[in-house]
């Protein structure tokens, strides 16, 4: 059983403890292709029923989908990505991006992400400065932000206070 991560004080970890597992990332990538039956996401994922039942429960605990009824003889849901799920496009195209990159190579990419309006490829996403400017690692620094607690705060400042001594 896994450690729940939903006190910590870092916001990726909360967002790993809401998406649960890889479950929770592959239930997203068949509704960013589509999915919004039970049934489809049953069909598209090797899951069982209780696994795949439990994890979308939690994903709209979380905010991320809606459920609707449409059900004409009973209740019968769709399940639909709220503006929270959507904003999820991001983290799944970096990691799609990433996977393409690193796991199967250029020109072995199972799945290609293509700008509707214009049929080309989606450029590779990267960090960009306030100008529109690519950032490096070494452009980027981290600083304890407004909801840091003195935790956060100490752990960054021994770390800050250990390269500072390199």
């Amino acid at each position: 059983m896994r450690r729940r991560l939903d006190h910590e004080n870092c916001a990726v970890a909360r967002a790993l403890d809401i998406l649960s597992d890889p479950w929770g990332f592959l239930i997203l990538r068949e509704a960013f292709l589509g999915a919004r039956r039970f049934r489809d996401f049953e069909e598209g994922l090797d899951i069982s029923k209780n696994v795949l039942s439990a994890r979308l429960a939690r994903l709209v605990d979380a905010g991320i989908f809606e459920t609707e009824d449409r059900g004409r003889y009973g209740k019968r849901y769709e399940y639909r990505l709220t503006a929270k799920g959507k904003d999820l496009a991001v983290v799944m195209t970096a990691l799609r991006q990433w996977g393409d990159r690193w796991v199967f190579g250029p020109g072995n990419e199972p799945l290609q992400v293509l700008d509707r309006r214009t049929g080309r490829p989606i450029a590779r996403l990267r960090l960009l400065d306030d100008e529109g400017r690519p950032l490096r690692g070494a452009d980027i620094e981290v600083r304890p932000g407004p909801g840091a607690s003195p935790t956060t705060v100490a752990r960054y400042r021994a770390r800050r206070k250990d390269h500072d001594d390199d």
